[in-house]
């Protein structure tokens, strides 16, 4: 009796270990599939970005030591959630996102400076003290960096409002945080940073502010490069790199849509045609025209639209509008990887 209990206990127990050996199965593909497309596809896709090679100068360029490679990536638009229209799933989800990718385009890429482009917060316009702490403290984790990289950022409207929302409080908030510098210069290239939120033309204090430390830093740029008749205005400047700035800001220059944007991760056809309206898609036309006639550039980087735009200003200055980082924007985020030196070259990637 005692043997034939034994043996059904024995058949009894194989049905079940054979079912713990299929759940291992599953959990270990579950486990693996997660792990591919929650960490390792990351290195997979960036792995395939290169920097751009500069092309070889020509005649007596030749001779010369070559000139320093300054390598620079710029993203735009992340949009952190915040406490009022961030559901905590949505959150955790799009937030892991961009950190794994920033993390592995760092770590991958060894970039020397990276450009955030605005609209880092989705909130800060009316975020609270306190929701803007915790706003920033998230930001510092997932877009960490080693001491050699430096990172800087523009303000975008979501960052300290539209023109009808931005006060003197949330712009030096937002400047507290980011050390803002207007001028920034690293291996022979001048980055002029413009907060183009405050370009509004209407004579508003933070406007008017805005313009006068945009002029301030056009003379310097152009005594730097000798623009000016010698004077002691000039003489009594520090020197800067004689080269033609690279402008960078929230707000596209103007443009009456994205119709005649070229280039990778554009906006959908049946967006391309919609009208821009000035001073909210894009800068006003009297503001795009001082900037350029202030600065003369020999580049501009933006972002705001979420999509990706090519196109060529007046005298030929081209515009790159970058595409927005978050998955909650756009389906292919991306950012955008330049080589830049001191004379006049660059290649975008």
């Amino acid at each position: 009796m005692a043997k034939i209990k034994l043996e059904l206990r024995k058949k009894n127990f194989q049905p079940l270990k054979k079912r713990c050996f299929l759940l291992l199965k599953l959990l270990a593909v579950a486990f693996a599939i997660l792990l591919f497309c929650e960490f390792l596809i990351y290195y997979i896709v960036i792995f395939q970005c290169n920097w751009p090679e500069l092309e070889t100068l020509v005649s007596d360029m030749d001779q010369r030591t070559p000139e320093p490679v300054l390598k620079a990536m710029f993203l735009a638009d992340t949009h952190l959630l915040g406490e009022v229209r961030g559901h905590w799933l949505d959150k955790l989800r799009r937030e892991w996102q961009m950190e794994r990718a920033f993390q592995t385009a760092l770590w991958l890429l060894q970039p020397e400076v990276v450009f955030i482009l605005g609209d880092i917060f989705d909130e800060g316009k009316w975020s609270s003290s306190q929701a803007w702490a915790d706003d920033v403290k998230r930001f510092q984790k997932m877009f960490r960096h080693p001491s050699h990289v430096q990172l800087k950022v523009v303000a975008g409207n979501h960052d300290i409002g539209f023109h009808y929302q931005m006060n003197t409080y949330k712009v030096k908030r937002f400047e507290k945080v980011f050390n803002s510098e207007k001028l920034f210069s690293w291996k022979g290239v001048n980055f002029v940073m413009v907060n183009s939120v405050a370009l509004e033309g209407d004579g508003c204090s933070i406007c008017s502010e805005t313009e006068a430390e945009l002029i301030e830093i056009s003379h310097k740029l152009n005594c730097s490069r000798k623009q000016q008749v010698p004077s002691r205005r000039c003489e009594a400047r520090h020197h800067l790199p004689s080269s033609a700035p690279v402008l960078l800001q929230h707000y596209p220059l103007y443009r009456p849509s994205d119709a005649n944007c070229s280039g990778e991760d554009t906006a959908p056809s049946e967006e391309k045609n919609i009208p821009f309206k000035e001073k909210y898609d894009v800068l006003s036309r009297e503001a795009s025209h001082k900037l350029l006639w202030w600065f003369q550039p020999r580049l501009v980087l933006s972002g705001h639209t979420h999509s990706a735009c090519e196109v060529t200003h007046g005298d030929g200055v081209p515009e790159f509008s970058i595409p927005s980082f978050s998955w909650r924007n756009r389906n292919n985020p991306s950012f955008i990887m330049v080589t830049l030196t001191f004379i006049f070259i660059w290649k975008l990637s």
